[in-house]
């Protein structure tokens, strides 16, 4: 065994328990909160979703800024939901308490959708878990994602109406990124202990473009950096 291999080992336990932001309190009965925030005059929102253990689902299609739900079995683990509102960038911030350890029969889940229209700057944080982003129809501004331990998709696909920036960086687990096509694409993906899968793209050393780069109207740059695990850049 190498020393890469036990020095990937040992980061590996160190993200998963850091990852493990659970309660010392005992499971209980599920239940669902509604939640919604309402589109005010701000010329664009930061959206900050901070989650460390469950499942993230997030697309488009709100009437409102935000609406969705909350769903889990442990009451300290409620949401908080923080909206601070400006005339030029408000911030709507999401995330999970940290209380103290608990292993258990827990649920954790969190379904939201956001706005089309409002430009967004959207940030997730992800602590252990699994968390599926469709964000092909958002009025995206830059995504930037930090991986935990778990699985990751994140689909862009649809029509940018903006140029944007996307930036992952990886933890233990597979990050799986999909591309528009149409838009010109140049990605710059770097593997941790892990790979890097790229589907429609051209390489040329670390860095990406596919053929609409140059000529499309609307430009993706992407920065991947891997941790360990796989990341796949797919964009057809």
């Amino acid at each position: 065994m190498t020393n890469r291999f036990f020095t990937a080992l040992a980061l590996a336990s160190t993200l998963t328990l850091a990852a493990c932001v659970v309660s010392d309190r005992a499971p209980g009965p599920s239940r669902t909160d509604p939640v919604s925030i309402d589109l005010d005059s701000s010329e664009m929102v930061r959206v900050d979703l901070r989650i460390g253990a469950g499942k993230l689902d997030v697309t488009g299609g709100a009437s409102k800024l935000l609406e969705g739900s909350f769903t889990y079995n442990v009451p300290a683990w409620k949401p908080e939901v923080t909206w601070v509102p400006s005339s030029f960038r408000g911030l709507l911030t999401i995330e999970q308490p940290h209380r103290g350890p608990h292993f258990g029969d827990s649920e954790y889940s969190w379904d939201l959708r956001l706005n089309d229209t409002k430009p967004l700057d959207v940030a997730v944080h992800l602590g252990a878990g699994e968390a599926n982003l469709r964000f092909g129809s958002l009025n995206l501004r830059g995504v930037d994602v930090e991986m935990g331990v778990g699985k990751l998709d994140l689909d862009l696909r649809g029509v940018p109406r903006n140029d944007y920036s996307v930036r992952i960086k990886g933890g233990v687990g597979e990050a799986s990124v999909y591309l528009p096509p149409e838009a010109g694409i140049s990605a710059v993906a770097k593997g941790g202990i892990g790979g890097i899968h790229v589907e429609g793209l051209d390489k040329d050393g670390d860095h990406y473009t596919n053929g609409a780069w140059g000529k499309a109207e609307r430009r993706i740059r992407v920065d991947a950096q891997g941790g360990i695990g796989q990341i796949n850049l797919i964009a057809k």
